[in-house]
C-alpha cells in the first residue's frame, strides 16, 4: 500500500512517462550542486498559483539546504489567487534565510503581497507595486468580507518588519520600518495617505514613490546590480530551473486545459456507451482522467478521497449499465459522485484553513464549471455521435440494431398460454415463489395470503411478465 507521499513521487516518474519516451533522465531534475553558501535565485513570472507555491516552497527549502546567505526572487507578476500568494507570504516570513525581492516590471496584487513579505525590495526603472483589491476571476471586486481579510493580512505582513527607533532632538520616535496603512491602501480605495493618495484610488506605487515611503530599497536593473550594491559580487549564483516533469504539470494545472480534459472524460463516456465493447473512447477519457488527476494530486491539491469519490462513482456507473437493470439510484449516484470528484479535485483544501465560506464558494464554481463542461461535453458528443456515427463510413462502430415488438421482441416471455392450468408450489409463497407446471419452474406470486410448499395452485393470470396464483383446493 502506498502513503500519500509515496505515491505522488510514483505519479512524479510514471506521468511523464506516459505523456512522452524521450528517453532516460530525460525527465530527471538538474543534479543538485554540492557547493555550499552562495545566493540562490527563483522566479515568480506566471500567474501566482498552485505551480508557484510548488516552486517557492521547493526553492527555499533547497537554498536552506545548501546553507545559502541570501534568497532572491526575481519577480514579474500581475498576481493570481490568493490562497496560494498568502501561503507563499507564510513561507517567506518564516524563512531562515533572508529573502530579497526584484521587481522586474510588476509587483501587482498577490505579487504586491508577496513582495512585501520579503526583507528587502529592489525594483527596476519605470516598476510598480500595489492594485492588491482582491477580484473575482471575472474582474469584478468581490464583497468587503474579503477585502477586510486581505487589508489585515498585508498590515500584517507589513508589521512584521517592525519598526526603527529614531531619536528627534530630546524625543525618541518609533516609525514602521513599512508603513501598514500604505498596504492597506494598496487594497482600500478609503484609505487615504498623507502625501501619497487620496481616499477615492487604490494605491500603486512608482519606484520614486515605493523608495521615498520605504516600500523599496533601491533601484536596479538587475541580479548583478543588486549584489553589487550588497557588497556580495563574488558570491556564487544558483538560480532554480524548472525540470521538463514540472513544467508539464505546470501546463496541464491550466485551467483553460482542466476544462479540456473534463470534456473528453466526459465525452469519452459517453460515446464509449455508444459503442460495442471497450474501445478507443474509453481509453480517451481514461488517458484524460489520469492528465486531470495526476498533476493536482501530486501538487496537493487533490487528495486521495476526492479521487477516491470520482472512482467510486465511475463504478457506480458501471454497476447500473451492466449489472443492474434500467438507470437508477445507483447510476444517479455515480454522476454526482464523478461531477464532485472532479470539482473538489480543483480546490485547494487550504482554502477552509483560513475561511469556511470562502472554500464553500470556490467549490460551487467548481462545479459549475465542470458541470458546464459536462453539458457542453455531452452536446458536443450527441452532434459528433449524429454526424460520424451515422455516417456511411463510421457506422459500423455503433450499434444500429433495433429490436421492435411489432417484430416479436419481447422483454419477457410470454406465458399467458398457462392461465386456468394448474401447479404445484415448490417452495413457500408469501406472497412469491417458485411453482412447477408441467415439470417446468416458474416464478408466480400468491393472489391473496399465503401457500405452503407442496400445495396444489390455480394460474390466475399473466400481467407484467408475472404469474399470479391462489391455493387450489
Amino acid at each position: 500500500m502506498f502513503c500519500k507521499l509515496s505515491l505522488r513521487k510514483w505519479l512524479v516518474v510514471c506521468l511523464p512517462a506516459c505523456l512522452f519516451a524521450f528517453g532516460p533522465g530525460a525527465f530527471c531534475a538538474a543534479p543538485d550542486d554540492e557547493q555550499l553558501g552562495g545566493v540562490y535565485v527563483f522566479e515568480i513570472r506566471d500567474e501566482i498559483g498552485p505551480a508557484m507555491w510548488r516552486t517557492t516552497m521547493q526553492s527555499l527549502r533547497k537554498a536552506k539546504a545548501m546553507e545559502a546567505e541570501l534568497v532572491i526572487i526575481h519577480m514579474n507578476t500581475y498576481g493570481g489567487l490568493l490562497d496560494a500568494a498568502d501561503s507563499i507570504r507564510t513561507c517567506i516570513l518564516s524563512c531562515p534565510v533572508p529573502v530579497w525581492v526584484f521587481v522586474d516590471n510588476n509587483a501587482i496584487s498577490a505579487g504586491a503581497l508577496i513582495a512585501i513579505a520579503a526583507d528587502r525590495i529592489y525594483m527596476r526603472e519605470g516598476a510598480s507595486i500595489g492594485a492588491a483589491t482582491v477580484v473575482s476571476g471575472t474582474g469584478e471586486v468581490v464583497p468587503d468580507k474579503y477585502q477586510s481579510f486581505m487589508r489585515s493580512m498585508m498590515r500584517a505582513t507589513a508589521e512584521s518588519h517592525g519598526k526603527d527607533t529614531l531619536v528627534q532632538g530630546r524625543d525618541t520616535v518609533f516609525r514602521w520600518r513599512r508603513d501598514p496603512r500604505i498596504a492597506e491602501a494598496m487594497v482600500d480605495p478609503t484609505v487615504s495617505v498623507q502625501g501619497l493618495i487620496d481616499s477615492t484610488k487604490v494605491l500603486t506605487m512608482t519606484v520614486e514613490e515605493a523608495i521615498r515611503h520605504g516600500y523599496c530599497e533601491g533601484k536596479a536593473s538587475s541580479i548583478s546590480d543588486i549584489l553589487a550594491a550588497a557588497g556580495m559580487s563574488d558570491r556564487r549564483v544558483t538560480r532554480h530551473v524548472l525540470s521538463p516533469v514540472e513544467k508539464i504539470i505546470h501546463f496541464l494545472i491550466n485551467p483553460v486545459l482542466q476544462s479540456i480534459l473534463i470534456m473528453l472524460i466526459i465525452g469519452g463516456i459517453y460515446f464509449e456507451l455508444q459503442t460495442p465493447g471497450i474501445g478507443f473512447a474509453l481509453g480517451v477519457s481514461v488517458v484524460a482522467a489520469l492528465l486531470y488527476f495526476a498533476p493536482l494530486f501530486i501538487e496537493g491539491i487533490a487528495d486521495h478521497w476526492e479521487l477516491a469519490l470520482f472512482f467510486v462513482g465511475l463504478l457506480l456507473i458501471g454497476i447500473e449499465i451492466f449489472a443492474l437493470p434500467g438507470f437508477g439510484v445507483a447510476g444517479v449516484s455515480g454522476i454526482i459522485l464523478m461531477l464532485f470528484g472532479i470539482s473538489l479535485a480543483m480546490v485547494d483544501n487550504i482554502v477552509f484553513q483560513w475561511d469556511w465560506a470562502y472554500g464553500l464558494l470556490s467549490v460551487f464554481k467548481a462545479f459549475c464549471v465542470v458541470v458546464l463542461s459536462a453539458v457542453v461535453a455531452l452536446g458536443l458528443s450527441i452532434w459528433a455521435g449524429r454526424l460520424f456515427f451515422h455516417s456511411s463510413v463510421l457506422s459500423g462502430l455503433m450499434l444500429q440494431a433495433e429490436q421492435k415488438r411489432s417484430e416479436g421482441y419481447v422483454s419477457f416471455d410470454d406465458w399467458s398460454a398457462l392461465v386456468g392450468g394448474a401447479g404445484i408450489a415448490r417452495s413457500m409463497l408469501r406472497p412469491s415463489g417458485k411453482v412447477e407446471v408441467d415439470g417446468r419452474l416458474y416464478d408466480a406470486i400468491c393472489e391473496t395470503g399465503y401457500i405452503q410448499a407442496g400445495q396444489r395452485v390455480r394460474i390466475l393470470r399473466f400481467e407484467t411478465g408475472q404469474l399470479y396464483v391462489e391455493q387450489d383446493d
